[in-house]
């Protein structure tokens, strides 16, 4: 695995690893690239060149001076597959990551070959107003027996130590940023116009957004399959990585054709 680094300013920091189309994986608003550390070598082995960011202002990504706008992200995702010289891709995004990934669809359509979208949702439009408060009371309070709540009745063994791990690499600044724009600014896509095949991943023990949240997305995005991982909560790809590796495995692989554009 290489760690590269995507300019301009600011530097994005990616993993990759393999050879073949790009699969780049997006982490959730307290992430790290580190968390998809399974999903890269299994897809690498696969005969993809896996990748995972570590998006703007987290990580060993720079940070940033100026508010935060949703849409830059978008645009980060972008030069992050020019800078890998990958005209089109495969796009996984966990919640935050879900979120900005459906913006690509979205926004540059012809660039992606498939789009997983993992714990995630349409927008904050989509959540009650309780559950919007809820999210961002659990999301400022940092506290260990919160941060147990992520994850569903069949994680894996270590799970909750690798998230508490991922908390000591989290700036505050950013992170409060990031939330702020998220439930500002990210209030509701018109995920109906989505064209890129698309996969829709959740487990049904996610207290985070709920699991009609994600059937309702699948529902409204054409020709969308969803998955429901029983057990899990609200992180798959750390709870269950062979499953979800599986999973998401055989749904690009239907979908691999490049082709010239």
């Amino acid at each position: 695995m290489e760690t590269v680094f995507v300019g301009p300013s600011p530097r994005i920091a990616v993993s990759v690893e393999g050879q073949g189309t790009l699969v780049l994986f997006l982490h959730g608003i307290r992430g790290h690239r580190g968390h998809w550390t399974r999903q890269l070598a299994a897809f690498a082995k696969a005969g993809y060149r896996a990748a995972a960011w570590d998006a703007r202002g987290y990580g060993d990504s720079q940070d940033y001076e100026a508010p935060l706008q949703f849409d830059h992200f978008t645009g980060d995702v972008l030069r992050v597959a020019e800078h890998l010289k990958a005209a089109k891709f495969h796009l996984v995004g966990l919640s935050m990551g879900g979120r900005i990934a459906r913006n690509v669809a979205l926004r540059s359509p012809q660039r992606l070959l498939s789009l997983t979208l993992v714990s995630s949702t349409p927008g904050f439009d989509a959540m009650s107003t309780d559950e919007v408060a809820r999210f961002l009371t659990e999301r400022k309070n940092s506290a260990p027996h919160l941060m147990g709540k992520l994850l569903g009745s069949r994680a894996q063994a270590g799970s909750f130590d690798e998230l508490l791990e991922g908390l000591g690499k989290l700036r505050e600044r950013s992170y409060i940023k990031t939330l702020e724009a998220s439930v500002a600014q990210d209030r509701g896509a018109p995920v109906e116009q989505i064209r890129t095949p698309t996969l829709v991943v959740a487990g049904n023990e996610d207290r985070v957004y709920p699991p009609a949240l994600a059937r309702q997305l699948a529902e409204r995005i054409p020709g969308a399959g969803l998955v429901m991982m029983p057990g899990v909560g609200h992180l798959p790809n750390i709870e269950q990585p062979d499953l979800f590796n599986r999973t998401v495995l055989d749904f690009i692989r239907k979908h691999n054709q490049e082709t010239v554009s």
